[in-house]
């Protein structure tokens, strides 16, 4: 909604919003595109006279912004209309869908088009590096939208992809998820059928290779061409995109369509499920018309994401990180891809150097305990795990059944307090939350500069 925002205001709207929890990085860019927010419950904004009020999925009946909307009979849409009727609806949209690696995948497609020297326009649910910003208008004909399975609105409960009809399609990935308004796999199945149905027979759907989850959502129908990206697997068939690994931890590898390498990647980001990652984006820039050799070239000025194993800082002798993770598979792919860039070579002071996992399961599927029982065997390659569990939540984490030592805390004092008693020289620590997390990762970088 903040970058929805921030389009209509460089479109020329004039724009202001409320919100109950809003933080940087959205805080900051808001305040410097001058757009007013207001407290949650105000209704201050009917006075004067609208044209239209945006309602975001977070607010539902009984909310008073809304009530008072209604009751004045005040035009309102929800975020992703607004969205296809404002701005969508004479660009060529470059859609990126799936549970995991959304922000990641629409800031690579995003930025190979920059390096075009397209200027593409793009919304994205996270800051890339590269742009500052997760949101501007760009210039026709391209537009890079995250394409977010969550329903709309608390008047349309499509999935929010529905609006956006993108005429190149990425599925990165599909696994249950969102247990607060999808009852099993097959419900997000059927939403993703809807997004497929609307890609048209003269687009492209990149898919990865290996999704069976995927494959059963093609299976209820396809119109548009396909393009797998994957491994190269001998005796098996090539995917149209594959990799091949120069080091282990995905921070080098070639690129091949079809039996062709096109190029080489090096960069900053860590992770197998990263390389899959950049091979969509850059099947995905390809169809736009981007040369093979210019696409995967750009990827190795890619700067990554905030809060994607974000580097908060270093001190005494301990390097921290932020991360978005908060479902089990995402939870173990950052630490698969922080445990394989930790080299014997970085031990300090004779430390070998642990990882810690530090984390609070705070969206709304792992508050009703959903994926509880998945987290221990997520955490496997963390040497330690700290987490904050609220207790109005209502769950155990089931500590026994982890492989090394797990702290639990009810108050973000407390776990600082224990992150504190257990970091040594060489340790990582990665925060993996989709919240603020209380800042502990600027507190402990602080109280370590302070030589706590």
């Amino acid at each position: 909604m903040g970058g929805i925002a921030q389009l209509a205001k460089a479109r020329g709207d004039e724009v202001s919003g409320a919100d109950k929890a809003i933080y940087p990085p959205m805080s900051t860019q808001l305040a410097q595109a001058g757009i007013e927010v207001m407290a949650d419950d105000a209704i201050d904004f009917l006075a004067q006279e609208p044209d239209c009020v945006v309602i975001g999925n977070a607010k539902s009946r009984g909310h008073p912004a809304v009530e008072a909307t209604l009751n004045a009979q005040q035009t309102y849409q929800s975020g992703p209309q607004w969205l296809a009727e404002n701005i969508l609806k004479d660009r060529w949209v470059i859609a990126v869908a799936g549970t995991h690696g959304k922000t990641s995948t629409s800031s690579m497609v995003a930025w190979i088009l920059e390096e075009a020297g397209l200027n593409p326009g793009f919304l994205i649910g996270g800051v890339p590096e590269n742009f500052g910003v997760s949101a501007r208008l760009g210039s026709a004909p391209f537009f890079v939208v995250e394409a977010d399975e969550y329903d709309t609105a608390f008047f349309d409960k499509r999935s929010k992809f529905v609006h956006y009809h993108p005429r190149t399609c990425v599925l990165n990935n599909l696994e249950f998820d969102h247990a607060d308004i999808f009852s099993s796999l097959a419900d997000i199945q059927r939403q993703f059928h809807h997004l497929v149905r609307t890609v048209p027979g003269n687009g492209l759907i990149v898919l990865p290779n290996d999704q069976s989850s995927l494959e059963s959502v093609l299976a209820q129908g396809v119109w548009t061409p396909q393009q797998r990206q994957g491994a190269a697997t001998p005796g098996e068939k090539t995917p149209d995109w594959h990799y091949q690994l120069q080091a282990q931890d995905g921070t080098h590898f070639d690129v091949y369509f079809a039996d062709e390498r096109v190029g080489e990647v090096t960069w900053g980001m860590t992770g197998l499920h990263n390389v899959r990652n950049a091979l969509s984006a850059i099947a995905a820039a390809v169809h736009c018309g981007v040369p093979p050799k210019l696409a995967v070239a750009a990827l190795s000025q890619f700067q990554g994401i905030r809060r994607r194993m974000s580097l908060v800082g270093e001190a005494a002798g301990v390097t921290i990180y932020d991360d978005f993770a908060h479902h089990p598979t995402a939870i173990a792919t950052t630490l698969q891809g922080a445990k394989k860039a930790m080299h014997p070579a970085a031990a300090l002071g004779g430390s070998a150097g642990r990882l810690l996992a530090v984390f609070e399961p705070r969206s709304n599927t792992m508050r009703m305990g959903i994926y509880a029982e998945a987290l221990p065997a997520a955490f496997a390659e963390a040497d330690a795990v700290l987490a904050f569990i609220d207790p109005a939540w209502n769950w155990v984490l089931p500590v026994n059944q982890f492989a090394q030592p797990v702290t639990v805390t009810e108050d973000y004092d407390a776990l600082l307090n224990a992150l504190l008693a257990q970091v040594q020289l060489g340790d990582r620590v990665v925060f993996m939350s989709n919240g603020a997390f209380g800042g502990l990762h600027q507190r402990l970088l602080q109280a370590l500069q302070a030589g706590q």
